[in-house]
């Protein structure tokens, strides 16, 4: 026991002794001895402490490897996901390539459909022109034709005619010519209110704000004038076939029949034509005007007396068969169509058939 304490206070002094110098000593020199069961218990504290560290060391590292294989693996799937996004850039582009080498084929296959197209329709109008010049070939042919065929039998009712002149009768001539004069001179009072109407009209036309229905009238109204000044002048009596010529054709007009010669025959048929074109003009000027269809309006049907000079056949006849064609024109022309009619060398004329049902023509024979 006096050792042992011996031993303390030994310890202490030099423990003190160290403090003082500022130094440290191991710690076996400033703990005493301990005892046997101590030792060991510190010993076992001691490994307990190393194997936590070693624990600790292990945890470390393994996190340290978890890290670096987490690191590995998202560089990993990083790669993936930009080789992924490096394929379907290319797929795309690809794509992309396709398509736009599908769209440069389809628009080149459009523009060559096109250009066959355009290639058709100028063939197809170029054969429709070729088709309508030899129509009017064909047409100024028959024109010419009829002409020369009108030409031979006016020469030969000329010669006919001057072979009966001797045997007509001098006072069935002069009847004839008086009831003319009578007739032309009715007509030129007759046509000077119809002129009087029409400028009325025209300015009516104006407010409306119809200007090709405008034109169309002042071109119409120029016309009558024009036949104004015509009835003006003086008729040669004498040296017109039509009163020394024969009636040759019959006509049916509302149920009654009567009869002409080969001029009042031609008059007639011109009659018609003639509404035919004026009508014509009417329905175009109406439907360029955006204006409602309506024939019996038109101041050329009301008036019907264009063309007519006065002369051979009744008036009221002449415009009987001038509105016939006035109304078949006007509708061809509202509609945009050629039912009734055709253009030829610049005029609007009834089709042949067309005409043949509008004004019968018979011939009478005299025995």
């Amino acid at each position: 026991m006096k050792s042992s304490k011996l031993n303390q206070t030994v310890a202490a002094l030099v423990t003190s002794a160290a403090l003082l110098a500022g130094m440290s000593l191991p710690a076996r020199a400033q703990q005493p001895a301990l005892e046997p069961t101590q030792q060991e218990n510190q010993n076992k504290q001691k490994e307990e402490k190393q194997q936590r560290k070693a624990q600790n060391q292990q945890q470390q590292q393994q996190q340290q490897q978890d890290k670096q294989k987490q690191k590995a693996q998202k560089q990993q799937n990083a790669q993936q996901q930009q080789q992924q996004q490096q394929q379907q850039q290319q797929q795309q582009n690809t794509q992309q390539q396709q398509q736009e080498q599908q769209q440069r084929k389809a628009q080149k296959q459009q523009q060559q459909q096109a250009a066959q197209q355009q290639e058709q329709q100028r063939a197809q109008k170029q054969q429709q022109n070729t088709q309508q010049q030899q129509q009017e070939q064909q047409q100024r042919k028959a024109q010419k034709q009829q002409q020369q065929q009108q030409n031979a039998q006016e020469q030969q009712q000329q010669t006919a005619a001057k072979q009966q002149r001797q045997q007509h009768q001098p006072q069935e001539r002069q009847q004839l010519v008086q009831q003319q004069q009578q007739r032309v001179t009715q007509y030129r009072q007759h046509l000077d209110e119809q002129y009087r109407t029409g400028r009325e009209q025209t300015a009516q036309l104006q407010q409306q704000k119809r200007m090709q229905q405008y034109r169309f009238q002042q071109q119409y109204l120029a016309r009558l004038h024009q036949q104004q000044l015509s009835l003006g002048r003086r008729h040669d009596y004498d040296r017109d076939l039509y009163f020394s010529t024969p009636y040759s054709y019959r006509y049916n007009r509302g149920g009654n029949y009567y009869e002409t010669n080969e001029y009042g025959a031609r008059l007639l048929r011109q009659a018609v034509n003639n509404g035919y074109e004026q009508g014509f003009r009417a329905g175009r000027a109406d439907r360029l005007d955006h204006w409602g269809s309506s024939f019996e309006d038109s101041y050329g049907y009301r008036d019907a007396n264009y063309g007519y000079s006065g002369y051979y056949v009744q008036r009221d006849d002449y415009n009987y068969y001038f509105r016939e064609g006035f109304r078949r024109g006007y509708e061809d022309a509202y509609n945009s169509r050629y039912q009734y009619g055709h253009v030829s060398g610049g005029k609007y004329l009834v089709l042949g058939a067309v005409l043949g049902t509008i004004l019968t023509l018979e011939a009478i024979h005299h025995e």
